[in-house]
């Protein structure tokens, strides 16, 4: 039996468990540039409309990190991606860069962020896709040079599908 039903889909819905709310929202404010669209004890809900997102935020208390391995936003240009970057470390977010990689079989450009909790966040742009499985996958293996006030944090679940970030002090050591 085919179903001809279309389903509007408004936006991705994204719940994350944090250790810390306040911190929490303060970190996703600077990431969104938006205020929470709700505030309860131990919850946030931020309605991000570019890129359109339910984002959740569920206080916690957990000892190990979850399966997530990153989450991203993916944009049009590398223009978009250096904007961005440039956006988050001028309200104070650290960044790291990771130009011309070849990550899940594709050449992107992209920079990275790290939540309270460890959680990292991508911007990028697919420059090349399909890349062939001969290409070896450098995900997080091109770190920017380490820089006086700042040192390579240890990483949250370190795999190679989960790169290492660089962050001053880790808030919450996980795994």
């Amino acid at each position: 039996m085919k179903n001809d039903y279309q389903v509007q889909t408004l936006k991705a819905h994204v719940s994350l468990n944090v250790d810390n709310v306040e911190n929490s929202i303060e970190f996703y404010q600077k990431l969104f540039g938006i205020e929470p669209a709700k505030v309860r004890v131990g919850y946030a809900k931020f309605d991000v409309q570019n890129p359109p997102l339910n984002l959740a935020l569920n206080e916690v208390s957990f000892d190990k990190c979850g399966a997530l391995s990153h989450l991203g936003i993916q944009v049009a240009s590398t223009e978009d991606v250096l904007a961005t970057k440039s956006r988050w470390e001028d309200i104070g977010l650290l960044t790291r860069d990771e130009m011309q990689t070849n990550c899940c079989y594709a050449l992107q450009d992209k920079t990275w962020v790290r939540d309270p909790d460890g959680n990292e966040w991508e911007v990028f742009v697919v420059l090349e896709d399909n890349l062939t499985e001969a290409s070896p996958c450098e995900c997080g293996n091109k770190l920017v040079e380490e820089k006086q006030e700042e040192k390579i944090a240890e990483a949250c679940c370190v795999s190679e599908s989960n790169p290492v970030s660089i962050n001053r002090v880790s808030e919450k050591s996980c795994c």
